[in-house]
């Protein structure tokens, strides 16, 4: 071997002999993908007119349920734990609003409106904390 080789070494746990990614960096892949459907709809909540469909954040609360596992006993495992019960809250938090929307004639919903901002806020801060390579807390 002369001074000119390279030796192309891999850190242990950095890919698996050659599998993909290790189960780190999946799962922050898998937190990006769960965040950003779950950034399209909390915008799209506080935009009027912007609306999209439920379904998205369904898939992203789906994907966050089987993954969750997996997080266990890592950083990540927060931000699971976060997007799910942000989901929750707010899913349960429109229901018990719902009549306001009915007195409201289907035009507006203040609390609405406040439980959309706060989800935003929810996925924002989640959303930088990830990025941070950090645990999420409430």
């Amino acid at each position: 071997m002369s001074n000119n080789d390279v030796i192309d070494v891999e850190p242990i746990g950095a890919r698996g002999k050659g599998r993909g990614p290790a189960p780190a960096d999946s799962l922050k892949t898998w937190g990006w993908v769960s965040y950003i459907l779950h950034l399209i709809v909390a915008v799209a909540a506080v935009v009027p007119g912007a609306q999209v469909s439920v379904a998205l954040l369904i898939i992203a609360l789906v994907m966050d349920l089987v993954k969750k596992d997996e997080a266990a006993g890592t950083w990540q495992e927060s931000h699971f734990k976060w997007r799910i019960s942000s989901v929750l809250w707010a899913g349960v938090l429109y229901v018990v609003t719902f009549p306001f929307f009915l007195l409201g004639l289907f035009l507006f919903n203040p609390a609405w409106v406040i439980i959309s901002i706060w989800f935003l806020y929810r996925i924002v801060k989640g959303m930088v904390r990830m990025n941070a390579g950090r645990p999420v807390t409430g």
